[in-house]
């Protein structure tokens, strides 16, 4: 279902709109009211691209932003993310929670293909417009936004009896080698979409309204999914060439979306249920001694044939692997939910290429993200098992790491990302 909510000349929609820049600008008298009466008019007149916008999924359409759990989950994972990692700077309690007022609006506006605030052009000549305009003329292209909140923010406003117990800082796992510039942050918002414009622009807008009271901590570009919510469809390949996430589960599995993915009613405090906790790793790929390997050794390593595939002795991808087939340090006989007293996780990888490392080696990988009811019982243990035995080891390294709690979905245009948490109404 596409959401195409309509709004007024302002951009105006429920309780808590996003503020227009020009409202900021300090000249006083009457001059600064005509001057905002006048740019609302031209506004009004001079958005054709927002109505042409409201295309449907076959052409890049929108998703739907409202919902009992956020897009961007179980959601059919979309070709491009840019991911980002805030800090709280403000110690104002209501000057953020207004600040995720307007980015709530933010985001409500653009997932439905429309302009932030007053838009990007037509206003007041004097004043910074409210939309940095990059978008213009583009679909949706499924944008969606995910926020989280990391286990640092519950320092923050007085939050820590609100900390949810499954929010565990993740233990140091033999072979990480974190680099502290791309790990932690107090919250996280991800911006998925099938233009890669659209996702930068999604982020950049709501940096600029979150100036001053959250700064971007890290940020990852992503490119070429390497799991799918669609397991209907072709399954995507990761850098070192193979398919991955052939067992991941699918959006329409309300089911399996319920047991590992959901958390539930008495899983942890109230404000958490519907929501779930997303792990985030930046995993290095050493393509250049990945690139050198025999074929037998790769699909040794995955434990899977690299033209279809298949496990260990059998033909086709989906077939149930034989975990005792393959050698005892495979990656999918390691990892497999059947080794593992069933754990499983959501996984909405990306690849990524950031350039090289200066020494000729391309800095490329995979951006790991994995959605679970607890981390707990989900990717602390199999990551644990992982580390220490899997021959996959060899060739990558964890350098990046966070955790996050996502809150439940907004349920209408007068709810807000994290209401659930930040104010006693349910």
């Amino acid at each position: 279902m596409t959401e195409t909510t309509e709004t007024d000349e302002t951009g105006a929609e429920g309780s808590s709109p996003a503020p227009s820049r020009r409202a900021l600008i300090g000249w006083g008298g009457a001059g600064l009211a005509l001057g905002a009466a006048v740019a609302g008019g031209a506004v009004a007149v001079a958005r054709p691209h927002e109505a042409a916008a409201s295309a449907d999924s076959s052409t890049g359409g929108a998703a739907a932003f409202h919902g009992a759990h956020q897009a961007g989950i179980s959601t059919a994972v979309q070709d491009r993310l840019h991911f980002a990692a805030f800090d709280v700077k403000t110690t104002d309690r209501d000057a953020f929670i207004r600040m995720l007022k307007d980015w709530t609006e933010a985001a409500r506006r653009m997932t439905a293909g429309r302009t932030v605030g007053e838009g990007a052009y037509g206003g007041l000549a004097e004043a910074p417009p409210d939309d940095t305009g990059e978008a213009l003329g583009l679909n949706p292209s499924r944008l969606t936004l995910t926020i989280g909140f990391g286990p640092s923010f519950f320092e923050k406003f007085g939050l820590a009896d609100k900390r949810p117990a499954a929010l565990v800082d993740l233990p140091h796992f033999p072979g990480d080698n974190l680099d502290k510039s791309r790990t932690g942050g107090d919250l996280c918002v991800q911006a998925c979409a099938d233009d890669p414009q659209v996702a930068v622009h999604a982020i950049r807008n709501l940096a600029r309204i979150g100036f001053g009271k959250v700064a971007v901590r890290w940020s990852q570009l992503g490119f070429g999914k390497t799991s799918s919510t669609t397991p209907d469809a072709q399954t995507p390949r990761n850098l070192f060439g193979f398919k991955d996430g052939t067992s991941n589960i699918a959006g329409t599995e309300t089911d399996r979306l319920k047991k590992y993915v959901w958390v539930g009613e008495g899983d942890g405090p109230d404000w958490m249920s519907g929501g779930s906790y997303l792990v985030a790793r930046r995993i290095r790929m050493n393509i250049e001694t990945w690139d050198r390997t025999s074929l037998q050794e790769q699909e040794d390593v995955f434990g899977r044939d690299k033209r279809e595939g298949a496990a260990v002795g059998k033909a086709k991808e989906h077939d149930k692997p034989f975990l005792k087939a393959m050698k005892p340090t495979a990656h999918v006989r390691l990892a497999h939910p059947d080794a593992n007293g069933g754990i499983t996780i959501l996984r909405r990888g990306y690849s990524f290429t950031d350039g090289t490392d200066g020494l000729g080696r391309l800095d490329a990988g995979l951006f790991f993200l994995a959605y679970q009811r607890d981390p707990r019982h989900g990717f602390i243990p199999l990551q644990r098992k992982l580390a220490a035995s899997d021959a996959l080891n060899e060739y990558i390294q964890h350098v990046g790491s966070a955790v996050f709690a996502v809150p439940p979905g907004v349920r209408d245009k007068n709810d807000w990302w994290g209401r659930t948490l930040l104010t006693e109404e349910a």
